[in-house]
C-alpha cells in the first residue's frame, strides 16, 4: 500500500534544525459542479470548499545563498517540479526576497486523492516563507500569486471555508457545521487532468448560487467520470454507501461521508479497515494553517 497513516510524523533530522513547522491540511469538495470552459481550456466551477483538521506537515529554516531546497523529495516528482519549490521560488521572485530555505515535508495527505495536497503544500509553502522571510506581503496577493500554481491554492492561502467559482479563485466565505467524516482511499492515485480532459465530463451544470447550494447541497460532476475510469473508486462507494451517503472529493480518489460523532465515524472505518484504508478527522471552517499562524501572532 502506497499510503500510510502513522499519526506519528516521520522523524527527520530537521526536528532541532526548523525554525518553522506548518500544518498543510486537507479539504473536501463537498460539491463540485463544472459550469463550463474557456477558452484557455481551464474549467468553470462552482464548488464548496471546507478543511480536514488532517495534515501534511512542513518545516522551513532559512537560508542566506537564495537556494531553495526541499530535503524530502516525493517519489516521481522531480525536485524542481514539486509545487513546494515551485511556490517558494514564485515568492522569491514576486517578493524579490535574496534568502532561501531548507525545507522538509511529513507526507501523510495521498497523492492524487482529491483532498488537496499538493496544492496545499504550495499554500503552507507561501505563507510560511512569507512569515519567515518577513516579506510583509498581504493574503490575497499571495492568494493571486497562488493561482499560479493550482486553481485550489489560493483557498488554502486564505484559509476559510468557501464558495468557489471561476477557476477556483472567487472565494466567498462560509460558515458550515463542521460534522466528524470518515475519508477513505482507495489505493490508486487520479490525476486532476485526465479527469478534466475526459470527453464524457459533463461541462454545463446550469450557474447556481451560494444561497442555494447552503440549501440542497448540489453533486460533484467528476465523480461519474471517476467510477468509470477506476473501479476501485467505484467499489469503494459500493462499500462506503452501505452505511452512510457517500461521495467523492474533488477529481481524486478519495471518497467521504459525514457523522454527527467522532465515535460513529470511527466504528464505520474500523467496519471497512479491511477492504478500504480510512481516516477520521473533523470537519473545519479556519484551517489548522490559520489557527496555527494566530497563534503564532498571539505569542510574539
Amino acid at each position: 500500500m502506497p499510503y500510510t497513516f502513522s499519526d506519528n510524523f516521520q522523524q527527520h533530522a530537521h526536528s532541532n534544525t526548523a525554525q518553522l513547522s506548518l500544518p498543510a491540511p486537507a479539504k473536501l469538495n463537498l460539491m463540485l459542479h463544472i459550469v463550463g470552459r474557456r477558452t484557455d481550456g481551464y474549467h468553470l466551477l462552482e464548488t464548496l470548499f471546507q478543511f480536514l483538521d488532517y495534515a501534511d506537515m512542513l518545516h522551513f529554516s532559512a537560508r542566506t545563498d537564495g537556494q531553495i531546497i526541499l530535503h524530502t523529495p516525493i517519489t516521481g516528482v522531480a525536485h524542481d517540479d514539486n509545487l513546494i519549490v515551485r511556490a517558494a521560488r514564485l515568492l522569491q521572485a514576486q517578493s524579490k526576497s535574496s534568502q532561501g530555505a531548507d525545507i522538509w515535508l511529513d507526507k501523510k495527505l495521498p497523492v492524487g486523492g482529491g483532498i488537496g495536497g499538493g496544492s496545499s503544500n504550495a499554500a503552507t509553502t507561501l505563507v510560511g516563507l512569507n512569515h519567515l522571510w518577513r516579506t510583509q506581503l498581504p493574503l490575497e496577493a499571495l492568494a493571486q500569486m497562488g493561482l499560479n500554481l493550482g486553481a485550489d491554492v489560493p483557498v488554502f492561502v486564505m484559509g476559510r471555508a468557501a464558495f468557489a467559482q471561476g477557476v477556483g479563485e472567487k472565494l466567498q466565505p462560509v460558515d458550515l457545521p463542521e460534522p466528524w467524516y470518515l475519508v477513505a482511499v482507495p489505493a490508486v492515485s487520479i490525476s486532476t487532468a485526465k479527469i478534466f480532459s475526459e470527453p464524457s465530463l459533463t461541462r454545463d451544470t446550469p450557474l447556481t448560487n451560494i444561497r442555494t447550494v447552503l440549501k440542497q447541497g448540489g453533486h460533484n460532476d467528476c465523480q461519474a467520470v471517476v467510477e468509470r475510469c477506476y473501479p476501485e473508486v467505484r467499489n469503494a462507494l459500493i462499500l462506503l454507501n452501505n452505511f452512510v451517503e457517500a461521495r467523492l472529493t474533488g477529481t481524486g480518489s478519495c471518497i467521504f461521508g459525514s457523522f454527527p460523532s467522532e465515535q460513529q465515524a470511527v466504528n464505520i472505518a474500523s467496519q471497512i479497515s479491511e477492504s478500504l484504508p480510512s481516516f477520521v478527522a473533523r470537519g473545519a471552517n479556519i484551517s489548522m494553517l490559520h489557527r496555527e499562524l494566530q497563534k503564532l501572532s498571539e505569542n510574539k
